[in-house]
């Protein structure tokens, strides 16, 4: 496995560790995590979203994502990017969540 996609890996690994308080799944099966890149210096920019627009814990989220990302090995900075264009659908949750949530 390449330096690049395991680095990916253990990003999505930390991302499955910040929840949603309001919900119990993991962001990422959540379908809140739209895109991870990682450049060529080891910095990392993440786009996401949230359940909705005014989400009450959303820095909170935000600060999560930062610091767990961040704490990667090998990973040299973080942006974490808010959007709500496409907005969040349940039709993002993954099939695990959803099995989980008791919704299929």
């Amino acid at each position: 496995m390449n330096d690049l996609l395991q680095k990916e890996t253990k990003i999505v690994q930390v991302l499955r560790t910040i929840y949603d308080p309001e919900i119990p799944v993991n962001i990422y099966d959540l379908g809140l995590i739209y895109e991870i890149d990682v450049d060529e210096e080891d910095f990392v920019t993440i786009k996401m979203t949230l359940t909705a627009p005014n989400c009450p814990v959303a820095d909170d989220l935000l600060n999560d994502v930062r610091e767990v990302v961040g704490s990667v090995e090998g990973v040299r900075g973080v942006a974490v990017n808010l959007v709500f264009d496409p907005p969040w659908t349940r039709d993002m949750i993954s099939e695990e969540a959803l099995l989980e949530l008791g919704l299929l």
